[in-house]
C-alpha cells in the first residue's frame, strides 16, 4: 500500500502531496496525517472498507491521473471484492446501522465514486452491474448540470440527465456539493449554498430525497459537520485513508482513496481489514493546523481547487 502523502506522477497535485500536513490532496479528498500522533483508532471495531474511486480511464487528464485506475485494474479490484466474501452495500445500509435502525450485514464493503466522470454511467456502471455490485456515486452538480460551474479542472464528465441511469444500474446517488469547494474554508452563507443547492438539484433530477454527502477533498470541520446535518443529510463521507468501522462517525465516515499506484494486493489487504488504521479517531495537530492555514489562504485568494 502506498504510504500517506506518497507522490505519483509529477503534477502540481502530487508535488504538493509530499509536503502537505494533511497528506496528498485528491480531487475527492485529502488523506489525514493525524495517525502519526493520534491513538490507534477504533481498536477491536470490525473494519469496514469504504473505497473511494474517481475516474476509471486509460488516458485521464493529468490533474486527475494519480487518482484514477484503468478499466483492467478496476475489473481486477471488483473481482477481488467478489472473491473476498464481503457483502457489498450502499451508504444507506451504513446510515441505517449508525442511526440504530438496522444491523449491518456480515462483513460489509462499500464502493464509492466521487465527482461524476464520464465513465461512471457507462463502462464503470456496467462493470459493477455485471458482478451484482451496488455502489454509491457522489456527484458535483456544478460540473455535470447544464450551464453549471465548478472548481474542477477540465475533464470528461457525465451529465445530470444520466443520474437516473446510475440508480437503475444499482448505484445510490449522493451530493458532492455544487462547485467542489473546500467546505471548511467557506462562510456560513456559501457553505449553506454548497450543501443545499446541490441537494436540491439532485432531488429535482431524481424525484426523491438525497440523504448523503461526500466532502470535496475530504475537508470538513465541526461546523461543516453540524451544517451538513442541518441541511438534511443523514451521513457524510470524508477520506482519511482509513478503514471505517461499525462505530464510525455518521458525518465523517472514513474512506480509502484508491490511487493508480495501488495494487490488487493492496485492495485484498483492505478487504481483509488490514493495511490501514480503523476509524473513528481524532484529528491530529497537523490536520488542525493545516485547516487553519487553508482558511487564512482562502480569505486572500477566495475559493479554489485544492489540487
Amino acid at each position: 500500500m502506498a504510504p500517506r502523502g506518497a507522490t505519483g506522477p509529477a503534477s502540481a497535485m502530487t508535488r504538493r502531496g509530499a509536503t502537505d500536513p494533511a497528506g496528498a490532496v485528491a480531487p475527492g479528498g485529502a488523506t489525514d496525517a493525524a495517525g502519526a500522533t493520534d491513538p490507534a483508532g477504533a481498536v477491536g471495531a470490525p473494519a469496514i472498507p469504504v473505497f473511494l474511486y474517481h475516474a476509471v480511464m486509460d488516458d485521464p487528464p493529468g490533474w486527475i491521473a494519480e487518482f484514477t485506475v484503468t478499466p483492467r485494474e478496476f475489473a481486477a479490484h471488483l473481482d477481488a471484492v467478489v472473491d473476498s466474501g464481503r457483502t457489498p452495500v450502499t451508504i444507506s445500509t451504513i446510515a441505517d446501522h449508525l442511526a440504530g435502525r438496522a444491523p449491518l450485514p456480515p462483513r460489509p464493503v462499500l464502493l464509492t465514486f466521487d465527482d461524476g466522470f464520464a465513465d461512471l454511467p457507462g463502462p464503470t456502471a456496467e462493470a459493477l452491474a455485471g458482478r451484482g455490485l451496488p455502489a454509491t456515486a457522489y456527484l458535483t452538480t456544478g460540473a455535470i448540470a447544464p450551464g453549471g460551474r465548478s472548481l474542477l479542472p477540465p475533464a470528461p464528465m457525465m451529465t445530470l440527465d444520466r443520474a437516473a441511469e446510475l440508480e437503475r444500474s444499482g448505484m445510490e446517488v449522493g451530493s458532492h456539493t455544487v462547485t467542489h469547494a473546500q467546505l471548511d474554508t467557506l462562510s456560513g452563507k456559501d457553505l449553506a449554498y454548497e450543501l443545499r443547492s446541490s441537494k436540491a438539484v439532485l432531488e429535482d433530477a431524481l424525484g426523491h430525497e438525497i440523504r448523503h454527502l461526500a466532502y470535496p477533498h475530504g475537508y470538513n470541520s465541526p461546523r461543516v459537520r453540524a451544517m451538513s446535518a442541518r441541511a438534511g443529510y443523514e451521513t457524510a463521507t470524508a477520506v482519511r485513508h482509513a478503514l471505517s468501522s461499525d462505530r464510525d462517525e455518521r458525518y465523517r465516515i472514513a474512506r480509502l482513496i484508491v490511487r493508480r499506484s495501488h495494487t490488487v494486493a493492496d485492495v485484498e489487504s483492505w478487504l481483509a481489514g488490514a493495511g490501514a488504521r480503523v476509524a473513528p479517531y481524532r484529528d491530529g495537530p497537523k490536520t488542525i493546523a493545516w485547516r487553519w492555514y487553508r482558511r487564512a489562504r482562502a480569505v486572500v485568494r477566495g475559493p479554489e481547487f485544492a489540487g
